[in-house]
């Protein structure tokens, strides 16, 4: 870790920069981008939850062949055919209640073009490029070349329908085989951290089949001048993969000039001296960010990745969401309908760590109905209107030495913590909102248990200690609910600030006033 210092000299916390892919602007976003935007704001919100220093990054490539491809389809000219596509991915922050630091368009941004030129340079001063003539098939969707032998039965590209095109081309290329070995072994070691351990075995036998160098350049003519400009030689443009994951450093000032004033300073908090340095990214590109990106980066002797998170696909009817397919759903469409709250906890709780989702509408609303409106919602709920009918909205303070033993309750908040941290370390939100609802289902089956009604009525009969005990049910309830706000704010933003509004917070020994709670209103109103 680095040596940081907060301005009073005691030590800070690690450093949390996270990234997304940056996808395509060649058509409307669709659940997948989604998807991914909300697992990475998750770890990012988690991140600032503990008070750890964070940036999240996300953006668009806008130099992909595919966007000029469309643009010329529909009669527009390139640039402000991709300009209009960024703004239909910058509305996801709003829509998806996002907490980006940075957004970065490739084609519009003035940080990227001085940082793609710099890396190449970096790369070409290791002697890393050489030129020559390729004949290969080439996936438009992907972006990328692929041999015979990696394309399925009838041809085509595992992850797009159209045939490969096959293309002759003289492009630049670079020394990916002369990496291989450096590349395995900030793998092997643990230097780079790839989660799921199953994708983490994908890229080692992919490395063990042997790494082919590969081009990082096009004619400029193919796609009209489109594109990054190759350093010294403007009849090429950068290939959109080299530009695309440049993005991560770029944004981050990587190649600014060095006599403007704070021109780097992002960059070596960051990256160069950050702690954790985390990329979120779908399967298909596993390559891409696991291999080709590292070697870039070792070839200009950068720090690499610390972590990268590989997520599997949303799926409808058993099919990819995909533009090209014809099977996007539109995420600003579901929260227009059933809310961002709804859509975010369906991606929390349905999308596991390893595997595909299936996506319906009425498994989105069943896991709000049944987990938000009727699990957290209901508790929250009782728990309120037992504190108003029973000491008028007033939360009995929660004594220390409380006596109880140590029960369901006790363990579900006392380890909660502990649990969405391991959980969130993998990415694995499914795990992180599961050790959540264990305090909700414990607490829920407390107030049965304990049945606070009855202590009132004792209480009322003169009962000696059932004053106490119903104070402490009380305090124990409110307890587990605002540990359950705090919890759910980096999965459901929005509601758990309704949540933290209703329940108040806890008064401390300098703060004037009673501790209160609001009247309970519902925070998560069902859907079904």
């Amino acid at each position: 870790m680095t040596a940081q210092t907060t301005p009073a000299g005691t030590p800070a916390l690690p450093t949390f920069y996270v990234t997304t892919a940056i996808p395509y602007v060649n058509g409307d976003p669709h659940l997948g981008h989604a998807l991914e935007l909300v697992q990475a704001d998750v770890l990012a919100r988690h991140a600032r939850l503990r008070e750890r220093p964070t940036r999240f990054l996300t953006g668009t490539d806008d130099h992909a062949l595919k966007n000029v491809t469309a643009a010329r389809a529909a009669g527009r000219e390139v640039g402000e055919f991709v300009a209009e596509h960024v703004e239909d991915f910058r509305a996801l922050r709003p829509a998806l209640a996002l907490s980006t630091d940075d957004f970065l368009s490739t084609s519009t941004d003035p940080r990227h073009r001085p940082g793609v030129e710099a890396l190449w340079r970096r790369c070409a001063d290791a002697g890393d490029f050489y030129r020559r003539s390729y004949e290969g098939l080439y996936c438009t969707g992907c972006e990328q070349f692929y041999s015979p032998d990696e394309l399925d039965a009838s041809g085509r590209c595992p992850e797009h329908l159209p045939l490969p095109e096959r293309v002759v081309e003289e492009n630049w290329f670079f020394r990916l085989s002369r990496h291989a070995d450096a590349v395995r072994d900030a793998i092997v070691s643990g230097r780079v951290r790839i989660n799921p351990a199953a994708k983490r075995n994908e890229v080692l036998a992919f490395l063990d089949a042997g790494l082919e160098d590969f081009s990082v350049s096009r004619p400029a003519s193919r796609s009209d001048g489109w594109g990054v400009p190759v350093p010294g030689d403007p009849s090429q443009v950068v290939y959109v993969w080299w530009d695309a994951l440049t993005n991560y450093v770029t944004a981050l000032g990587y190649g600014a000039d060095p006599a403007a004033p704070g021109s780097a300073d992002d960059y070596r908090t960051w990256w160069a001296g950050g702690d954790e340095r985390v990329h979120v990214i779908g399967k298909g590109i596993t390559r891409f960010h696991a291999v080709y990106w590292l070697a870039l980066l070792l070839s200009a002797g950068e720090p690499l990745p610390t972590t990268i998170h590989v997520h599997d696909y949303v799926t409808a009817g058993g099919a990819k969401l995909a533009k090209s397919a014809g099977t996007a759903v539109h995420p600003v469409g579901l929260v227009d309908a059933y809310g961002t709250d709804a859509l975010r906890w369906w991606f929390a709780r349905e999308v596991p760590l390893l595997g595909d989702a299936e996506f319906t509408t009425e498994r989105l609303v069943a896991r709000h109905d049944d987990e938000l409106a009727h699990g957290v919602g209901n508790l929250v709920n009782r728990t309120l209107t037992l504190v108003h009918r029973f000491r008028d909205g007033r939360v009995p303070a929660l004594p220390h030495d409380r006596a109880t033993g140590p029960d369901e309750l006790s363990a579900a908040v006392g380890q909660v913590g502990r649990a969405v941290d391991a959980a969130l370390a993998d990415a694995d939100l499914r795990a992180a909102t599961g050790a959540v609802r264990r305090i909700v289902d414990a607490a829920n089956r407390y107030v049965d248990a304990e049945k606070p009604w009855e202590l009132a009525a004792r209480e009322r009969a003169g009962e000696e200690g059932a004053a106490v005990l119903l104070d402490l049910v009380l305090a124990r309830l409110v307890e587990a609910c605002r540990v359950v706000a705090v919890e759910l704010s980096p999965f459901v933003p929005d509601g758990a600030a309704r949540l933290r509004e209703q329940l108040g917070s806890p008064q401390g020994a300098q703060t004037a006033g009673p501790d209160r709670v609001g009247t309970p209103t519902p925070v998560f109103p069902r859907l079904g």
